[in-house]
């Protein structure tokens, strides 16, 4: 199979790709996706086979506005609108009594679904013109960093997928927050590009599940995708520090080996002369950081490193998705200097 690449003027294409059991990649404000038929069990096995994904991860239907919520969910709670008046279209995935429509293949088996309106024009188009929602995870093989460009995609996916569909780079660059709203009070799974503080606005009391900062045991189910396996790794192994960033980059300097690569703030740069460095923004521009982490991890595939250091953003605001991700690819190797 050759994987087509196709422009926002193909949106007919790739609604026929997915309304007749294809992969499309697909291009959100977060990351890139993999996306099938959300209603066809062949279509979403093949989601699996395509990346390599453990079957027990479950997948995120996307909708194209909020009034499909009731073909897809039921005992929808009021919440529920108001965060998606103030959020969507945008980086938030809610999680929610499923309907029997939904296949188990998108679930893991759970009687709940995850729920997203993606920030991204064309892909909402996409949606509405195959008439059923499309079930994606992130598009790359799995464990592997998350893409934030079609080019990134096609790396892991070409010839595996019918066709990408080229949406230019992401805008936010880590993958939708997870709200749990099954539970009371409502539970964040997975920390992005909604901030804990902003949903905190809206729901009052937020419970951050304990996966957020740690590896899930080899007998917990994952509620949603990102919580369980090690997640968004190049293929060197990575330590994050975390700490003052001034202590931070001294402790690596003191540490780095000959072919360590480095993942820094744009103005420490020049504490690691003479090794690979990718920078992911001003340690204050959380923004930045977001949208740059994961190309700093892939880039690192492509250059001869042993292992790899990361300076640690803060973990407040959207600092704390851009965390949660290095972490994971790190295996939750962290040292803490503070």
């Amino acid at each position: 199979m050759k994987t087509k690449r196709l422009t926002p003027a193909d949106v007919k294409e790739g609604a026929k790709i997915i309304a007749e059991g294809g992969l499309l990649g697909i291009p959100t404000e977060t990351v890139y996706g993999l996306g099938a038929n959300g209603l066809k069990e062949d279509a979403v096995r093949a989601i699996f086979t395509a990346k390599g994904r453990p079957q027990d991860n479950p997948l995120i239907l996307h909708v194209p506005s909020e009034d499909w919520l009731e073909r897809y969910c039921e005992d929808i709670p009021a919440v529920a609108r108001e965060l998606a008046d103030r959020f969507w279209p945008g980086p938030l995935t809610m999680i929610l009594k499923r309907k029997p429509i939904v296949p188990d293949g998108v679930t893991a088996g759970l009687d709940t679904v995850g729920m997203r309106c993606p920030d991204c024009a064309v892909t909402r188009e996409v949606i509405a013109a195959a008439g059923v929602p499309i079930a994606a995870p992130s598009g790359n093989a799995s464990g592997r960093p998350s893409p934030t460009t079609a080019a990134a995609m096609l790396e892991d996916m070409d010839g595996k997928i019918e066709a990408i569909l080229d949406g230019g780079p992401c805008a936010v660059g880590v993958e939708s927050t997870i709200i749990d709203l099954t539970v009371i009070p409502p539970r964040l799974l997975r920390p992005g590009g909604v901030t804990l503080e902003e949903l905190e606005e809206v729901l009052g009391d937020v419970e951050v599940d304990e996966a957020v900062r740690r590896l899930m045991a080899p007998g917990e189910q994952p509620k949603a995708p990102g919580m369980k396996y090690r997640h968004y790794a190049p293929k060197a192994p990575v330590t994050v520090v975390k700490g003052n960033p001034d202590e931070t980059a001294g402790y690596i300097v003191a540490r780095m080996g000959e072919k360590s690569g480095i993942i820094c703030f744009d103005e420490y740069q020049g504490y690691f002369r003479g090794r690979p460095v990718e920078t992911i923004g001003p340690a204050a521009d959380q923004a930045a950081q977001a949208r740059h982490i994961f190309e700093a991890l892939r880039a690192f595939d492509h250059i001869d490193v042993s292992d790899i250091w990361a300076q640690s953003p803060t973990d407040t605001g959207l600092g704390l998705a851009v965390t949660n991700r290095l972490n994971k690819a790190a295996g939750f190797h962290i040292i803490e200097l503070e």
